[in-house]
């Protein structure tokens, strides 16, 4: 696959699926594109060839049914998410299915990957694999398993496009970088945050990548004095510093769901001369939110509130109102689901048949807080 996602083509994925999904399912994303309201995740499952056929066939309904936003990271399974979703997305576009154009996909660096499994001893495979060829310093290192530095990351890209058999990745996250943050200064961080940048940027220069962002788990969940916070505004006035008004951080990744809403209830962030969500952040600086763990990696599929299914009418199961909950979010672009079967897929695709929640019906299930 030699191409990117163009706004043509997202724009003949949705009208493709006219008739059948109604055009709510698709938002406005980075660069013009426009991505469905639910996309496939990839991350949980074991690194064989069973969970591989899997993923594969879950992928292949998911697009199908109306999905062109695919999650993953080089770190998930042993680089094996990756890998089978360049090879599902690959027959389709040969069998006249789907073009690339149409399919938006995502990937992430950060976290030191295995490759293929897992081995016995993972500080020695760590050791050999980054640290003895050059890639990595041991000062590069945090937690034994984590790196911004900037040669590494150059080598993670490279990687992932050959993993997804694409020439470009449409958005490229930095993955959990406030664990940066449980081992050095704000300053030093900052400082890093800013090498990763200019390679991010010299990557979308060289058409490697299409634009870029950071997905976390804490950094946009805590409170603005907590170790681990990430503040939009500055990561946002880094890539400004290096690329001026034209930079290329257009995405952020958090997660949102019925248990973890911070992303909407917590006012951390700076917008303008007040603090508010990270949601309302976003939309001031340009960036565009997708959310993480819609079901909280399956936790929340099931034995849910009654007041749930009373807001989130005209839907089936638990796990379908909870996808509803996230994609109805003011200010979500795409929420991901992981999809490792085919009947998750069709069950989770269900939701893209109904326009989102209305806003009264999104706000009964609960009240805003501070934070």
């Amino acid at each position: 696959m030699d191409e990117a996602a163009t706004r043509d083509g997202t724009r003949r994925f949705r009208d493709r699926l006219a008739g059948t999904i109604p055009p709510e399912h698709f938002r406005a994303g980075p660069n013009g594109l426009l991505l469905s309201s639910i996309g496939i995740g990839t991350y949980l499952g074991s690194p064989d060839d069973a969970t591989d056929a899997a993923y594969g066939q879950a992928l292949v309904a998911a697009v199908a049914l109306g999905t062109n936003v695919v999650d993953s990271a080089i770190n998930y399974r042993a680089q094996r998410s990756e890998r089978v979703i360049g090879m599902a997305l690959a027959a389709l576009i040969a069998e006249g299915e789907l073009q690339r154009d149409e399919v938006v996909i995502c990937t992430k660096g950060g976290y030191l990957p295995f490759d293929g499994d897992y081995p016995a001893d993972a500080g020695r495979y760590f050791q050999d694999t980054y640290v003895r060829s050059g890639l990595l310093t041991p000062a590069d290192l945090v937690a034994g398993s984590h790196s911004l530095a900037p040669r590494y990351l150059l080598d993670q890209i490279e990687r992932s496009r050959r993993n997804l058999r694409v020439a470009t990745v449409d958005v490229y996250y930095l993955h959990n970088p406030e664990t940066q943050l449980t081992a050095v200064d704000r300053t030093t961080f900052h400082t890093r945050m800013t090498g990763a940048i200019r390679v991010l940027e010299r990557a979308v220069d060289q058409g490697k990548i299409a634009c870029y962002g950071v997905a976390t788990w804490n950094g946009f969940r805590v409170g603005a004095g907590e170790r681990e916070y990430l503040a939009l505004a500055d990561l946002v006035e880094l890539a400004e510093r290096e690329a001026g008004k034209s930079h290329h951080f257009r995405v952020v990744q958090l997660p949102c769901n019925l248990a973890m809403p911070e992303a909407f209830t917590l006012r951390n962030q700076r917008v303008g001369d007040h603090f508010g969500s990270l949601v309302e952040a976003a939309d001031e600086l340009g960036v565009k939110v997708v959310a993480s763990a819609a079901l909280l990696q399956g936790q929340l599929a099931g034995q849910m509130p009654e007041i749930l299914a009373q807001a989130m009418v005209g839907l089936d199961t638990d796990a379908q109102r909870s996808i509803q909950f996230v994609r109805s979010t003011p200010g979500i672009t795409t929420a991901l689901v992981g999809m490792r079967r085919r009947a998750h897929a069709e069950e989770n695709l269900a939701v893209a048949r109904r326009p989102p929640a209305s806003h009264d019906d999104f706000l009964r299930l609960f009240t805003a807080r501070e934070g």
